[in-house]
C-alpha cells in the first residue's frame, strides 16, 4: 500500500525552491562558462533563500580566485535565467559566497593528513 501525504511534499517548500534554484543557477553557469572561462571550475554547492524569498545566498566552491568577481559581473544574467525558468511570484535577489563548509572540510583533511604524517 502506497503512503499518501495528502498532496503535500515530503519536505518544505523552501527546500524545494532552494534545490530548483541550485539546478537553474548551475545550468546557467555551465552555459556562461563557455564564454567566460573564469567560471569553468565552479560548483554550486547550495542555495539558501530567506523566508520571504526576497534574497537567496548561492554557495559555491571553486579553485579559481577570479570566480567571485565573475559571479558578481554575471549576477543580472543569472538572475534573468532564474526568472525565466521558474514560476516564482518574485525572483530572489542572488548573492554569492564561497561555501564555508568546503573550507572547513579542507582544513579538517589537512589536520588529519598532518596527524597521520606525525604518527609515522
Amino acid at each position: 500500500m502506497a503512503h499518501s501525504t495528502g498532496g503535500r511534499h515530503p519536505y518544505p517548500r523552501s527546500a524545494r525552491i532552494n534545490q530548483i534554484l541550485r539546478e537553474v543557477i548551475s545550468d546557467e553557469l555551465l552555459r556562461i562558462s563557455d564564454v567566460d572561462e573564469r567560471l569553468g571550475l565552479l560548483t554550486v554547492t547550495g542555495v539558501e533563500t530567506t523566508p520571504d524569498m526576497r534574497q537567496a545566498m548561492v554557495y559555491f566552491d571553486s579553485l579559481s580566485d577570479e570566480v567571485r568577481p565573475a559571479l558578481d559581473e554575471r549576477r543580472a544574467q543569472i538572475q534573468a535565467a532564474v526568472n525565466a525558468q521558474t514560476r516564482l511570484k518574485r525572483t530572489p535577489k542572488l548573492s554569492f559566497m564561497a561555501d564555508p563548509a568546503v573550507a572547513s572540510g579542507t582544513a579538517v583533511e589537512d589536520i588529519l593528513r598532518r596527524q597521520r604524517h606525525d604518527d609515522e
